[in-house]
């Protein structure tokens, strides 16, 4: 395992080992570095208001209400990372968008009434503001709750400063704005910015790699779809498992930034 190049995977806890477990299935090295800690905040006793369907705009939201609400109430997932999350909580009726905000409130304007009802966003602590707005502009009254907690990393795990020092990390995960931020937060803090350099930083979407121009990557690469399928196939093998094709560090695939 250990002559494997390195992947740093910033998702945080519980998706970073499975993220981890993907890129091992790729032939990579996975090396974790979780930029954030989520934690549930929803009081004991907790009791949904009144809605006519609940949106979530993330896999966090989902764990966080399993068991807290009517598994039965219409259920919008921004994607199908999401809407696999809702449905392993036990959720019965949920339809999934195209993976970002956008598409999450379009698939509300096409499936559901104003005039019915309020909306119950759940989302993180700070989070999915301009979602809300965005669905007030279409008419709908949303009620936002914050369901879980996220809290930026305070260091790099010492397992992971070393495979950085070692230099045997070459690319990065990122799947969302904030985690992209706080990992060159801490790389800068544990005095680390110039590994970047000899690093690929796999992004999945634009505007996640547009948070990422703080740091010299040798390079920027960002899905054409907001879907962590996408990310891994942008990605793809690991030099030796590709069969003497070009390695996934110097072709073609996905929009390149740099």
């Amino acid at each position: 395992m250990r002559d494997r190049p390195g992947i740093l995977v910033t998702r945080p806890e519980p998706g970073n080992a499975e993220t981890a477990a993907a890129v091992a299935a790729l032939g990579w090295q996975p090396v974790p570095a979780p930029a954030l800690v989520l934690s549930p905040v929803l009081p004991e006793g907790w009791r949904a208001p009144p809605c006519q369907a609940l949106l979530l705009p993330s896999r966090a939201s989902a764990r966080a209400l399993a068991g807290r609400i009517d598994p039965a109430l219409p259920l919008l997932a921004v994607g199908r990372g999401t809407a696999a999350e809702a449905r392993a909580a036990g959720f019965l009726s949920v339809i999934e968008a195209e993976g970002d905000a956008v598409s999450l409130v379009a698939l509300a304007a096409e499936r559901l009434d104003p005039r019915r009802g309020a909306l119950l966003l759940a989302a993180g602590r700070g989070y999915s503001l301009p979602l809300a707005a965005a669905l007030r502009a279409r008419g709908f009254a949303v009620q936002r709750r914050a369901v879980y907690a996220a809290a930026a990393a305070t260091s790099l795990p010492p397992p992971t400063i070393l495979a950085l020092q070692a230099g045997i990390v070459h690319g990065a995960l990122f799947l969302s704005p904030r985690s992209a931020q706080v990992t060159q937060a801490l790389l800068g803090r544990a005095a680390l910015g110039e590994t970047v350099r000899g690093m690929v930083a796999f992004a999945l979407s634009s505007r996640i790699a547009g948070r990422l121009a703080d740091m010299p990557w040798q390079e920027i690469r960002a899905t054409r779809e907001p879907d962590p399928a996408a990310l891994l196939a942008l990605l793809g093998p690991a030099p030796h498992q590709a069969s003497g094709q070009p390695g996934p560090l110097t072709g073609e695939e996905g929009q390149t930034r740099r």
